[in-house]
């Protein structure tokens, strides 16, 4: 069945968002299919859904008029209303963190469910797991959804250069040139989620910053996101550095695999500490993601798998 709804009294770009963000939520949520020409919408669909899509719409221009603006969280709020009144309620919505440009984020695995429960649950999350289990990706994705629904108004993203070392100097070019290449995850994972043309200004006046982890100390950071990836690789003094900055209304994900730890040996490394020192602080959660988190290809879980089997014989001799 086909159903056209001419859109009046309203701004299009605003009503449908950026990049057409708001026609991806209502796209994710619904079977149906939506095109828009000009100030009409078409959609192709079973009927019963296309009166929620037309209510759905309805609202957010009622919404838009009343507020002035609309936000994704706007429109997820109305769906989910929607969709509950007329006693269909996908399992996912509640799982959702963010719609980034792809589509819906949400866990993919039990454990990766826990991790974002704890994250909603608690202002400081310890995630420590293999890589792909998606650890920096989930945590980027709810400090975007922060910073989008005004729940913060900034998002720091830090690593330690470890790596870099003593050899720093001798990369060319300038400071954020030679770090930049250690801190290439992160970006990878905010252009997921933001369009380029959106993220450069956020970059540019510091809303999102994304730098090495020396780079916090001596601040103090109010109504912040702030991420620490790679913390395996921080040192004892780092760690009570990061955490320590922690002001009024932020929150704070710490990602790291405790198997993979780069700091010289007369080093002890900041996250292992502090899973037994905080552990049981109310407030703070400590997720352990394994193998069966994976969500990359289906090879890495079983490299993953046939490594821990090396550490374990050996830890048996």
């Amino acid at each position: 069945m086909k159903k056209t709804i001419e859109i009046k009294g309203a701004d299009l770009q605003t009503l449908f968002g950026p990049q057409d963000a708001h026609l991806s939520i209502l796209e994710s949520h619904f079977s149906a299919k939506i095109i828009v020409r000009g100030n009409e919408v078409i959609l192709d669909g079973e009927s019963a859904e296309l009166e929620q899509i037309r209510e759905t719409l309805h609202e957010m221009m009622q919404t838009l008029s009343r507020k002035g603006h609309l936000s994704r969280k706007d429109v997820i709020h109305l769906v989910t209303v929607i969709q509950a009144e007329n006693g269909h309620i996908p399992d996912q919505v509640s799982q959702v963190i963010h719609y980034g440009r792809k589509g819906a984020i949400m866990p993919r695995t039990p454990g990766q469910e826990i991790y974002v429960n704890s994250v909603r649950e608690n202002d400081i999350v310890f995630s420590v797991g293999p890589a792909g289990t998606g650890k920096t990706f989930i945590a980027v994705a709810f400090a975007v959804a922060a910073l989008e629904n005004h729940e913060v108004d900034r998002i720091i993203l830090c690593r330690p250069a470890v790596e870099a070392g003593e050899n720093l100097g001798f990369l060319p070019g300038d400071l954020k040139e030679k770090v930049d290449p250690y801190l290439a995850p992160l970006y990878d994972a905010l252009g997921e989620m933001i369009p380029r043309e959106r993220l450069r200004p956020l970059l540019e006046k510091h809303i999102i910053e994304i730098i090495p982890l020396a780079y916090m100390r001596g601040r103090t950071l109010n109504r912040a996101f702030m991420i620490l990836d790679e913390a395996q690789n921080s040192t004892s003094m780092q760690m009570k550095m990061f955490l320590t900055r922690l002001g009024v209304n932020s929150r704070a994900i710490i990602t790291g695999d405790i198997t993979q730890i780069d700091l010289p040996k007369s080093s002890k490394s900041g996250l292992v500490e502090v899973i037994d020192l905080l552990d049981e602080i109310d407030g703070i959660g400590f997720i352990h993601l394994n193998e069966k988190d994976v969500v990359r290809h289906d090879l890495v879980r079983k490299i993953i798998h046939a490594y821990e089997k090396i550490t374990a014989a050996a830890e048996n001799k």
